[in-house]
Order: structure tokens, then sequence, then C-alpha cells
């Protein structure tokens, strides 16, 4: 899919502001009532009272299953007390873990300099996998769609984070500019937006945990529609998200009634 966001030339003060070209996907099938639906769950979560106390340890709690869950999706599925006990040494679990580690440190840069981010994010995710000269450094191909990427995360829209958030995750997967970790790379993108739009701005949520619990079948499929450019397999890919988002939020909330029983 070509995203639908023009690369952002200075606006004018005597002309109109350009058309919100985003805010129209919300009329795609199913797309605004998911949408909803994910917000509904994650306002659910952050209303939680443990997290007027434990915010920081839900946080860390959601960074390490999301860590699990993105591995999952890779193919690599470890048992979660194994990740605790620092046992697993599988180069894929440890990206994940590395990138998800590192998100919170990525969150100011990301709507100013994404490419910085993304180049960061490939690092910490395929450090063990790749030689360090391609570590960060997109292929040419990518080159014309990440620019398009890039105008998306710095947009202004009325369109909800969960939506850009996916939209963000599935222009990645689907150029895969790097082509070892893209996968990793890009949950962790879509993650990065919501917390930065302001969808789970304490990272409590797991949406990575939905995507597994939707099945990797799913997933593949969704942004296999997506990646089509057709609207109804975007409209799937985007309703998809936002379930995986609504599963997430349940997720987060698994761990607040965890902590609550100390």
């Amino acid at each position: 899919m070509s995203i639908p966001v023009r690369p952002g030339a200075a606006r004018s003060t005597d002309r109109p502001a350009a058309p919100d070209q985003l805010a129209p996907l919300l009329d795609l099938p199913g797309v605004r009532v998911a949408a909803d639906a994910a917000r509904a769950g994650v306002d659910r979560l952050l209303s939680h009272k443990v997290l007027r106390r434990e915010s920081a340890g839900v946080s860390t709690e959601s960074a390490l299953r999301g860590a699990r869950a993105s591995a999952a999706l890779e193919g690599v599925d470890v048992p979660l007390a194994e990740l605790r006990a620092g046992a697993v040494e599988d180069p894929v679990v440890q990206g994940a873990l590395r990138v998800s580690a590192g998100l919170g440190g990525m969150l100011e840069t990301w709507p100013k300099a994404p490419g910085q981010v993304l180049a960061r994010l490939h690092v910490l995710a395929a450090s063990d996998r790749v030689d360090t000269a391609d570590l960060g450094r997109p292929a040419p191909h990518a080159g014309p769609r990440l620019t398009g990427l890039f105008s998306l995360v710095t947009a202004t829209t009325s369109a909800p984070a969960v939506i850009v958030a996916a939209l963000v995750h599935g222009e990645i997967a689907a150029m895969a500019p790097f082509g070892v970790a893209d996968g990793l790379v890009a949950r962790a993108a879509g993650r990065l937006t919501g917390i930065a739009r302001g969808l789970d701005p304490k990272a409590c949520s797991v949406p990575e945990v939905g995507f597994v619990e939707l099945g990797a079948a799913a997933y593949a499929e969704a942004l296999a529609g997506y990646a089509s450019g057709d609207p109804a397999g975007v409209a799937r890919w985007l309703v998809h998200c936002c379930q995986a988002t609504e599963h997430g939020a349940l997720e987060g909330l698994a761990i607040c009634e965890s902590l609550l029983r100390g």
C-alpha cells in the first residue's frame, strides 16, 4: 500500500490546510468500530487503580511479555519463566528483549527523527544476526517508501493513534527495509507510535500478545492483505491491529491484577 500521506512540504499561510488523508480510513468496513473498541479497552486498563502507584512495574512486565510475544511471531516461542531467569540465548529472543527494553529511550526522538530511531531499532533487533556494516542500513528499494513512512510518523492527523500505529507497523513489515528482523522492528515501531501518540502513554498494554492470541496465521494473512494495497485488505489489517490492541489491553489488566494480588 502507498501511505496516504503527502511528504511534508512547508505550508504557506495563504493556502488552505491540506486535507487529512488518514481520516477516510475510518470509513473502511469495520475500522471505526474496531478502533473505538481498542481505545475503550486501553482506557479501561489505564483506569486500573494499580497504575496510580505501580505503573513502572506494569510497564516493565509489559515490555517482557511483549518481547516474548514478538519473538513468538518470528517462530521462537519460549516460556516466560525462562526469560525471567535469563536462560534464553536465542538471537531472535535476545533481539526482541533489547528492542523492548530500549523503547523508552526513543520516545521523544521518534516523532522528530523516525529514521534515526528506525535504524537504532534494527541495531538492537539484529545485532547478533547480521554483519555490523549492515545494521541499521535499509536496502535501496525501501528509500521512497521510507520517505512516506517518515511523513506518516511526523504528520498531524485526526485519525486515532491505534490506526496510525497499525499503518506504521504494516508499512515496515510489508516493505521489509532491512531484510532481517523486520518483524521485530515493525512491531516495536507500531508500539512506539501508540505510546507517543497517547494511546497508551504509560506503555502498560501488550499489543504483541494480542497478535499472538489472534494467531500467527491470521497475522500473516492480515499483513498480506495490507501489502496488497486493496482497500478491503487494508481494512482487514487495520481491524486486526485494533483487535490485537484490545487483547493487549486485557493482558495489561492481567498484569495489574497480578501485582494487586502481590
